[in-house]
């Protein structure tokens, strides 16, 4: 059965369309990837705990989401040199896309207010969509937790083909 779907504005809307630069060094265009299924993980930065230890679930997985016909891309804040930085350090086998402005994370609604210490900022809510062949978002993973999330998203994705 699949997991809990959290109450999300884009739930079953077409996924909003981006481009941004890739760790790989070239312009990725989300609409480019229509007839593909896409897990768009939205991470808050680079090379912390519970980013690092998300981003190796994926890069663990790797080979169950090319059999389940899913492309997986991370997003952050963080910059195109950071990000190439985190692959290189953890041998992830998957693009990360650099928001430094966070305008794509706006449009997913998960750039938000948040508090750490009694201090508030705003940052990135650990979110994922898996957006469907028809660029519609068919499932949100609101407020993640970094362990087990790459089994979960996989478990989804294999009930829904």
């Amino acid at each position: 059965m699949p997991a809990k779907t959290d109450a999300h504005p884009l739930q079953g809307k077409k996924a909003p369309d981006f481009t941004l630069e890739s760790s790989s060094g070239t312009m990725l265009n989300l609409s480019s990837l229509k007839g593909k299924r896409v897990v768009l993980y939205f991470y808050p930065k680079d090379d912390t705990s519970g980013c690092t230890l998300e981003a190796k679930e994926f890069r663990d997985a790797a080979e169950k989401f090319n059999e389940a016909g899913a492309i997986v891309l991370g997003i952050s804040p963080d910059s195109v040199i950071s990000h190439c930085k985190f692959i290189s350090k953890h041998g992830l086998n998957f693009q990360l896309l650099a928001d430094p402005d966070h305008s794509v994370a706006e449009k997913y609604c998960v750039w938000a207010e948040k508090s750490m210490y009694g201090k508030k900022y705003m940052g990135i809510v650990r979110t994922t969509f898996l957006i469907g062949n028809d660029g519609k978002i068919e499932h949100v993973w609101s407020k993640v937790k970094p362990q087990g999330h790459a089994e979960e998203v996989l478990q989804v994705i294999n009930s829904i083909k």
